[in-house]
């Protein structure tokens, strides 16, 4: 059985590969801690909040992550799709999540905030209703995705070919919208 941890807050902790694993953590929060070396095996977050946390190249593996607020985070190639797809709910603010992987999940109604999606995969990833506000998505992949109703007014440096994502009431700034044209080699001046 896992070990559970309510409502504790964590600070400054460098983990090793397998300090977390087999836990479960409810109403957390993590303030500076790194958690780079880590093979995330068997955990559960619920509830929890990650503050200036460093992910990068981590290994996410059969991690529930259910409510969890990223908020200046470093989370450059790491691959979410082997995650706990139960109720499955993230949110990034101020985050760097460069080369990503969201590949197939159900994400409707998460948020990126002022975050860098740079070369990010949403390979058929659910992303109806969520908010991408002031986002850099450099050669994000979005082909098969569904973004109905998804944001995109604020943010900047996407390419999305309409005929291979789903776009149905999504929201694109008119300056910005050149993005979707880019298969077309059109000229939008």
């Amino acid at each position: 059985m896992p070990a559970y941890h309510l409502d504790l807050q964590y600070n400054n902790i460098t983990y090793g590969i397998d300090d977390v694993n087999f836990k479960e953590f409810e109403s957390c929060v993590f303030n500076h801690c790194d958690f780079s070396q880590c093979n995330f095996i068997d955990v559960s977050f619920l509830d929890c909040t990650f503050n200036n946390c460093n992910f990068n190249n981590s290994k996410i593996n059969h991690v529930a992550l259910r409510t969890v607020f990223f908020n200046h985070c470093k989370i450059k190639d790491v691959n979410f799709a082997m995650c706990d797809k139960l109720i499955f709910e993230i949110h990034f603010t101020n985050c760097i999540l460069d080369f990503s992987k969201f590949y197939a999940l159900k994400m409707k109604g998460t948020t990126f905030i002022n975050s860098s999606l740079i070369a990010v995969d949403f390979m058929n990833t659910d992303l109806t209703e969520a908010l991408f506000d002031t986002c850099d998505l450099y050669r994000a992949e979005f082909d098969k995705a569904i973004a109905n109703k998804a944001d995109f007014r604020t943010s900047r440096n996407y390419t999305i070919d309409p005929m291979r994502t789903k776009l149905k009431k999504a929201q694109f700034s008119l300056e910005a919208v050149k993005g979707l044209l880019t298969k077309y080699e059109i000229v939008v001046q």
